[in-house]
């Protein structure tokens, strides 16, 4: 799961690159690109639905583990306990990438 977070994360960087470029040299977006490429407040929905999942997962094996279940392995716990971490620690990230982006975007003069 971590692996389709940083895909989503980095999918999402990668437009907020396009998108500042397209800024900068003044370039106006096509209708056809807008079509092609998804929201970005789905994608971003997509991403903390994901960071979501990870983490309720990981919270699931350790309570199955301190019950005692059998099929729930130490190791599993902790692999899917750091997934979650990681996975909140980048979106994290990302929401201080958007809050400074939209700081910068605020202190722009008209």
């Amino acid at each position: 799961m971590a692996i389709d977070n940083n895909a989503g994360v980095n999918e999402l960087l990668a437009q907020m690159r396009a998108m500042a470029a397209n800024a900068q040299s003044g370039a106006q977006p096509t209708n056809a690109s807008a079509t092609e490429v998804p929201d970005f407040s789905s994608m971003l929905k997509g991403s903390i639905d994901k960071v979501n999942e990870t983490q309720k997962l990981a919270g699931e094996m350790s309570t199955a583990f301190q019950k005692g279940d059998s099929n729930v392995d130490i190791a599993d716990v902790m692999v899917q306990m750091q997934k979650a971490s990681v996975s909140f620690q980048a979106m994290v990230q990302v929401r201080n990438r958007l809050v400074s982006a939209y700081q910068d975007i605020m202190n722009m003069p008209v």
